[in-house]
């Protein structure tokens, strides 16, 4: 989106002394980052986002940072320096990766022509999630640590995070937050309907603080039990819960820098063609919307941005709304407006989701989505010359409405003309069917001998289309979200007739064989969030009676 509307008021700002929150459902707002973090889910259901998203002034002097010091620049307009001094922000911030096997963090390579890929699986669990949840573990203990300073036994602050998994998630919560004091981890994932990789990185942590709930349903019935939950009053009333999922806005923040990072490894890698101020393409693979979301503000920060490619599987409800204005949990209109049938072979479940191979992105509802329509919402009522607070008042109502109309109708739209065409201003959408990831990682093995997971592979693909619409003149960044051995059946089933492919040998790290031999724990619980609520609270009072 053009820094319009919304950028030309108070919705943007260059100092950020005082960054309040406030909800995209508009009854909740001045909140402090540190109320945010912990709260995870506003009172209101809505999501948190900043009252004003700050303009990076000076972030072309960034470009030559390592990644800790880019991150605490990047941190530090949002955090203000009165709830984190600078001091504890670094060191949180340094703590957090220095758990990467990258020095880079997230490197940046060549991979064929003008489509670069950023790898984010360097972290502890080999997914892009442990950039923001090894940050938000370590925010998590600081701010309990500060909290409970003096305090004993049941005086003391006991944070209860509870977590939706379509795979990733899970596990990077689980390795930022297991063995830490005055936290339990609950992690809610669609039994069967997760890599048999992601769900022992979840199942064989065996911390007492860690509990992992085989849910009898897909990821959206997770995602809605955890939000059940959040607005439950005996829930909040017993248990003080905190979120792990991008629900919870540290997650989209910490994803901001590696835009930034990326760009400027682009420019260091390629100084005779790509200068900074130049502008770039991102291709991201998405299904709940939140590492594309962080994106969008690195963008509405400063960084120049040509496009981002929301790169779908065959669960394409955001393809959809980009190409018809409709947001719809199934389609009704026909065929897909990007080609092809809804089905397109995929298994469908009777709940609507499509079993694909690339299971992290077989999502329903994107919860992040929310987010971008609110700031779709402001920029859309800031047209009619009013002043900042009535525009703010009637985003959030326009967002409550669209919801409401999801929850009970199963979709909303078309939405208006003005709000769609800003959102295709800033975004544009990509449809991969499991056929075309199959070929994407074949092709890209033959002629590179680089082996994608799916969902990289998915956004390879939107990428490569994208390419072709942008020209040469505009590289893409394409993110590569998971290392390939988290998904053996998707890659083998790509690979296996290639001549000298071994998959223990080319793909398989060391710290993945033997995992199926280790001890597990995990209980399986029916679709029911009253059943849930119950195991949960069983369980921290069972932590409890440990801990004294």
């Amino acid at each position: 989106m053009a820094n319009s509307a919304a950028t030309n008021g108070s919705a943007d700002q260059t100092h950020t002394a005082s960054q309040r929150y406030l909800s995209t459902r508009g009854d909740d707002s001045g909140l402090s980052f540190e109320q945010v973090v912990l709260k995870g889910l506003a009172s209101d259901g809505g999501l948190y986002i900043p009252e004003q998203i700050p303009i990076a002034t000076e972030w072309q002097d960034w470009k030559d940072l390592s990644y800790v010091d880019l991150a605490f620049n990047v941190l530090s307009l949002y955090i203000s320096p009165s709830e984190i001094p600078p001091e504890d922000l670094k060191d949180i911030i340094r703590r957090s990766y220095t758990t990467f096997r990258s020095d880079e963090v997230t490197p940046l390579i060549q991979l064929q022509g003008n489509i670069h890929l950023l790898e984010l699986f360097h972290g502890p669990t080999f997914a892009f999630k442990d950039v923001a949840l090894q940050f938000l573990g370590n925010l998590f203990e600081y701010f309990l640590v500060r909290r409970n300073e003096g305090k004993t036994g049941r005086d003391r602050y006991h944070l209860t995070v509870v977590g939706a998994t379509s795979g990733d998630t899970g596990s990077a919560a689980i390795y930022g937050l297991r063995g830490k004091k005055d936290v339990s981890v609950f992690m809610l994932y669609p039994k069967g309907r997760v890599s048999p990789i992601q769900e022992l990185q979840m199942t064989t942590v065996l911390d007492a603080n860690v509990h992992n709930l085989a849910v009898t349903g897909n990821f959206d019935n997770c995602q809605d039990i955890l939000k059940t939950l959040f607005a439950d009053p005996d829930a909040n009333s017993t248990l003080k819960l905190g979120a792990v999922n991008s629900i919870n806005w540290a997650r989209i923040l910490a994803q901001t820098v590696y835009y930034f990072y990326s760009y400027f490894s682009l420019a260091r890698q390629q100084p005779d063609t790509f200068k900074i101020g130049d502008k770039v393409r991102f291709s991201v693979p998405s299904g709940n919307f939140g590492d594309i979301l962080a994106g969008y503000f690195a963008h509405r920060m400063g960084l120049p941005v040509d496009k981002f490619v929301i790169a779908t599987n065959e669960n394409d409800i955001l393809d959809r709304f980009w190409k018809t204005g409709r947001y719809e949990k199934k389609p009704t209109h026909g065929p897909s407006a990007a080609g092809g049938l809804p089905e397109d072979g995929a298994k469908a479940h009777e709940d609507g989701v499509k079993e694909t191979l690339s299971p992290a992105m077989d999502i329903l509802v994107s919860s992040n989505f929310e987010r971008l329509l609110w700031f779709l919402a402001y920029e859309f009522a800031s047209s009619a010359g009013m002043d900042d607070d009535w525009n703010k008042k009637q985003a959030g109502q326009e967002v409550s409405s669209w919801l409401r109309a999801l929850k009970v109708k199963g979709g909303f739209g078309p939405v208006y003309k003005d709000v769609l065409e800003a959102a295709r201003r800033t975004f544009e959408s990509e449809r991969v069917s499991d056929q075309e990831t199959l070929d994407t990682i074949r092709s890209l093995y033959r002629e590179v001998g680089y082996v994608l997971d799916p969902h990289t592979a998915v956004g390879v693909e939107a990428a490569r289309r994208s390419a072709a619409r942008a020209g040469s003149d505009v590289p893409i960044i394409s993110l590569s979200t998971a290392h390939p051995a988290k998904f053996a059946g998707a890659v083998t089933l790509a690979l296996k007739d290639e001549e000298g492919f071994e998959f223990d040998a080319k793909v398989l790290p060391p710290e993945f064989v033997g995992l199926d031999q280790k001890e597990k724990r995990v209980r399986e619980v029916e679709n029911d969030w009253t059943a849930v609520r119950e195991v949960v609270k069983t369980e921290v009072e069972e932590e409890l009676k440990g801990e004294r």
